[in-house]
């Protein structure tokens, strides 16, 4: 069955589009913004743990910035026009590689301090026409996942090897499949920037990247950055377009525009190496595709509700409130679905996308029990409320797409 995200979007009310906003600039309601910093704070604890420092850095740049970067010259035509403000022009960023650049030479570096791994959440804008813009899938507004490493030439398989590996761990956790690995090369055109040594030095160091890691990939012409070659990790929507959601490049461009340098064991001062890494790419895009691949159904520690509580009349309300009070002090995200709101089967119907449903009749709130029923059609029972309250939260806490192991 085919899923289409903008659809969900409207029924679970995530997302939402205004003319008077624009094209290509959604918005998130509250369920909606739910998802979202769930999965960003998700991604963030992934970095923490794997070394990674975060930054902040303004979504605006001199063009000059952009100049220096090759973008100016390379990727202009997907950058909105500049701003003048007095004698100078600014920019909206279509990326964030430049600005970690510079964080990168705000003081002098050690080869002790490598590898330097800095992430953001940062936002960026793309020029996109028109026609191409559709929900979360294409948008002009993105909040990309975004991360460069910078460190020796040495390092740099490994860097490359451990954010693929990062990016399969993700994968897992949020019940996505990849469709292909793509090695992707450059092309015939001036789009690229014209160091023939450099390219072929970065694609050596991503397929033993890829190689020694064990993924089968297919190398493609015409599919790289502008300023190197990249490891692109395909996903299919329902009709089977692919699109790139998690990246991995390796950079010996912005490093030399940027004059980037670090000290070396010698005393003399080595240009880095810079590895561009996305886990999850674009916020937007990621929600889209997870939507889809879910059929709205999201793993249960992503869900906007994760536990919906169904009084059976206006005399267990009170009880059931109760149950929600306790389930958010465990930081679970639970709401009731009072009698007013219909039938049981009603409430029970559009509760359907919630990972657990806790019918509450009056044998239930007189002994302290949730009559569980999961939404994949299971109904392990009538259980104490506390050891329902508990295993949701354990669940939920492991992450992962299980919804209820045997006690």
């Amino acid at each position: 069955m085919q899923h289409d995200h903008r659809r969900l979007g409207r029924e679970l009310g995530l997302f939402g589009t205004d003319p008077l906003m624009g094209a290509g600039l959604p918005y998130w309601l509250p369920d909606g913004a739910v998802v979202r910093h769930t999965l960003e704070e998700y991604v963030r604890e992934a970095e923490r743990a794997a070394g990674y420092r975060h930054v902040y850095s303004p979504v605006l740049g001199k063009r000059e910035l952009y100049e220096i970067s090759g973008h100016w010259d390379h990727y202009g035509e997907d950058m909105f026009p500049p701003m003048e403000l007095g004698a100078e022009q600014v920019v909206l960023r279509p990326s964030l590689c430049p600005h970690h650049a510079l964080v990168y030479r705000s003081r002098s570096r050690s080869h002790r301090e490598l590898p330097l791994r800095i992430a953001e959440l940062g936002g960026m804008y793309r020029s996109e026409p028109s026609g191409v813009l559709g929900g979360l899938a294409r948008v002009r507004a993105i909040q990309l996942n975004d991360a460069h490493i910078f460190c020796t030439p040495e390092q740099a398989v490994e860097e490359a090897r451990a954010a693929l590996a990062l990016i399969s761990r993700a994968y897992a956790d949020l019940g996505v499949r990849a469709a292909r690995h793509r090695l992707s090369l450059p092309g015939d055109g001036g789009k690229y920037v014209a160091d023939p040594a450099l390219w072929e030095r970065a694609t050596a160091l991503l397929r033993e990247a890829l190689d020694s890691s064990g993924i089968a990939y297919e190398a493609v012409q015409g599919e790289a950055a502008f300023y190197g070659p990249k490891i692109d990790v395909q996903i299919a929507d329902p009709a089977g377009r692919e699109s790139t959601l998690s990246t991995v490049q390796i950079d010996f461009h912005q490093p030399e525009r940027f004059g980037l340098r670090y000290t070396g064991p010698d005393g003399a001062r080595h240009r880095p190496v810079m590895v561009h890494r996305s886990v999850i790419g674009s916020v937007e895009r990621a929600v889209a595709h997870l939507l889809e691949e879910h059929g709205g159904a999201l793993p249960v520690w992503l869900a906007p509700v994760q536990l919906a509580v169904l009084p059976v009349g206006g005399a267990q309300e009170e009880r059931a409130y109760d149950v929600v009070r306790r389930a958010g002090e465990l930081g679970l995200r639970a709401e009731v679905a009072g009698a007013d709101g219909g039938s049981l089967g009603a409430r029970i119907r559009r509760a359907r996308l919630v990972p657990y449903q806790a019918v509450l009749g009056a044998r239930e709130a007189a002994d302290g029990l949730l009559a569980v029923r999961l939404r994949d059609g299971r109904r392990p029972g009538a259980l104490p409320a506390e050891e329902v309250l508990r295993r949701i939260a354990d669940r939920a806490a492991r992450r992962g797409t299980g919804l209820w192991e045997p006690a």
